[in-house]
Formats: C-alpha cells, sequence, structure tokens
C-alpha cells in the first residue's frame, strides 16, 4: 500500500500543468477541459524521521549489550558486615575492576530481582584489594537484599550462601578533582556522606605511603545529619582514621565537625548528661557533635585566613538549597590571593 505523507508542498511535475502564479486564483477552473490549470498534486518529503531515532537507539542498544556482558561478570561477594541502623556493607571483587574516588556502580542482584539495578557511592579506596558499597536500607529492594545476605538472621551466613550479583561501572563523578587541591573542604549532608568515605580513605592511604603526587596537605570534613541513626557506620570510619593519624603524629591533617540538625528531647537529655566525657556519646569520636548548622560565614572566614595564598577546593554532596549557600560564600570569600573552587554533585 501506499504510505501517506504529510501534505508539505506541490510536486515538480504538477507545477508545469498547475502554474501557481497564474492558477492560484482560477481554484474553480482546475481539471476543466478548456482550462490549462490542472489539478495540482501534492506530496510530503519522504520519511526522515527514523534517521533522528536510528543513532540514539544504536547508542541504546549498545549501552545495553555493555551492561548485559557486564552482568555476566563474575563478582565475589568477599564479606557482608552489618552495621548498625540496618545498613548492609558489601566487600567485593571482580576481575579488572578499577575505580577512583568518589565513583558509583549499578548493583543488580538476580535473586531479588533480574531486571531491577540500582546505583550505589562506592565508600572502598583505589588502594583496597576490594571495592565496597554500603546500602541502607530504606526499601524493598534493599530489603530483600538484606534478608538474602542473612541480615535477618542471627547465625553467621556462609559464603556460598550469599545471592550472585551483577555490577555495572564504575562511573565517575566531581570528587575525582580533590587531589588537585593542597586544602580540601568536603560538606556532606545526610546519605551524602558517603562519597566521601572513599576519599578520606584514599588521601590517608596516599599519606601513609608518602605518595609524592598528592598535593592535599589538609582537609577540613563536615557532615550535616538529621538523625543519630546515620552517624553509626560512617563513624566507624573516622574512628579509624582518628586512631591512625594519633599514631602517625598527623592528627592535625584532617579536621571534622560533625553537625546534628535534629534531635528529639529525650536525646538531648542524654547529650547533657554524657557531655563532659572524654568521647562523644553518639559518635564515639574525641572531637564531640555539635548541634545546629554551621555559620559558613565564619568557617570560610577563619580557612581563608589560615591559608594564604592557596586555593581551597570545596567540594559538596547534599540538597541544591544547601549548594547554592555554599556557592555564594565561595564567591563572597574569594578575594585576594585566596581562591575557594566550588564542586558540587546534587542529589
Amino acid at each position: 500500500c501506499e504510505c501517506r505523507r504529510i501534505v508539505r508542498g506541490q510536486t515538480a511535475g504538477s507545477q508545469q500543468t498547475n502554474k501557481p502564479h497564474q492558477c492560484a486564483d482560477r481554484f474553480e477552473d482546475w481539471g476543466k477541459n478548456e482550462s490549462d490549470c490542472a489539478v495540482p498534486e501534492f506530496a510530503g518529503n519522504p520519511p526522515g524521521t527514523w534517521k533522528w531515532v536510528l543513532g540514539p537507539m544504536i547508542l541504546y542498544v549498545c549501552e545495553r549489550l555493555v551492561r548485559i556482558y557486564r552482568s555476566h561478570q563474575k563478582v565475589v561477594i568477599t564479606k557482608v558486615v552489618m552495621h548498625p541502623s540496618k545498613t548492609l556493607e558489601l566487600q567485593m571483587r571482580k576481575k579488572g575492576f578499577h575505580m577512583e574516588v568518589g565513583q558509583y556502580v549499578f548493583i543488580q542482584c538476580p535473586s531479588v530481582s533480574r531486571h531491577e539495578w540500582h546505583p550505589f557511592t562506592l565508600t572502598s579506596a583505589p588502594e583496597e584489594d576490594y571495592f565496597s558499597a554500603h546500602i541502607r536500607i530504606v526499601g524493598d529492594w534493599t530489603q530483600a537484599l538484606y534478608e538474602a545476605c542473612g541480615g535477618d538472621k542471627t547465625e553467621t551466613q556462609e559464603a556460598w550462601k550469599l545471592p550472585k550479583v551483577a555490577i555495572d561501572g564504575p562511573f565517575g563523578t566531581a570528587s575525582e578533582d580533590v587531589f588537585r587541591y593542597e586544602v580540601v573542604m568536603l560538606v556532606g549532608a545526610g546519605i551524602g556522606v558517603t562519597p566521601f568515605a572513599s576519599i578520606l580513605k584514599s588521601v590517608w592511604y596516599k599519606r601513609i605511603q608518602n605518595n609524592q603526587e598528592v598535593f592535599t596537605k589538609k582537609i577540613y570534613f563536615y557532615w550535616l545529619c538529621p538523625e543519630t541513626e546515620a552517624f553509626e557506620w560512617f563513624a566507624d570510619l573516622l574512628q579509624s582514621l582518628e586512631r591512625q593519624m594519633a599514631e602517625k603524629d598527623v592528627a592535625d591533617f584532617l579536621s571534622y565537625n560533625i553537625y546534628l540538625t535534629r534531635w528529639k528531647e529525650t536525646e538531648a537529655a542524654h547529650f547533657r548528661v554524657h557531655h563532659e566525657a572524654e568521647n562523644d556519646p553518639i559518635t564515639g569520636l574525641k572531637q564531640k557533635t555539635l548541634y545546629g548548622k554551621p555559620n559558613w560565614d565564619n568557617e570560610f572566614t577563619n580557612i581563608a585566613s589560615k591559608h594564604p595564598g592557596t586555593k581551597v577546593g570545596v567540594f559538596l554532596c547534599g540538597p541544591p538549597q544547601l549548594g547554592k549557600s555554599l556557592e555564594k560564600q565561595c564567591l563572597s570569600h574569594t578575594e585576594g590571593d585566596v581562591k575557594f573552587i566550588f564542586n558540587k554533585e546534587n542529589f
């Protein structure tokens, strides 16, 4: 059958028997025997939509094929750690897998769902012999993965009983630029702290290995969190760094400030009772948890005064509203020989 086309214009052949400049106003004579104006014929251009669809479709199919190929590459779960507040840590190995700090992967678990891929930030460092992701149990898929890994059981899960997983990635983010700056401000809000786990580990490994390529000399870390439960798994990492820095006598390398932005009355009473304790009652760190939100103007002013003639990299993983506030602070405090360079990863 003949495909109907969208009318575009009069055909070239029809213009010879029905000249538009002569016959346009004589439409009542079109097609009459004594008339020199035949009935005009119109036709559209050949179909061309496929030209615009074909390219993206080829790219999409290629991406699907790459993901299918990667999904069949063997991934070994070497360790499963059940952190407090139902946070699951998967430590994995995969042949040929290479990562950088702050990157993320897509994870699929066929025993949970054969068609669902979920993104998770890598929390391990490139220097470690495995890669890991911390997964907060907040939905049906993560709950099913938690149970498949034995999170709901009291006994230790044997390795051969652990579910198979497929990994796609890693994929990069702006956090990879952190090593370009001598002084770095890391700001994480809520779950936005996860990329910085990898960064803090990697910087520390490079520091103790005396890596000459590491330009970073000082890190200021800020974590804003609305609930105490979210502190628990990340506090383990900070405690480890705190202990190792004390052993290496470089405790001033990392300055960290943890802010609890919301709390209950019962929690407030507990904090008051244990405020004089040597370690913080929430995190167990020597650095005490602060309550409320940072005074960013004061923080930027203090850092600028301590590091004259320096480019300071400001890295945020948090909501857009916080990003706008920090970007304004970077602009207003960039003066003279001190420059604040803003990088963000919204969620």
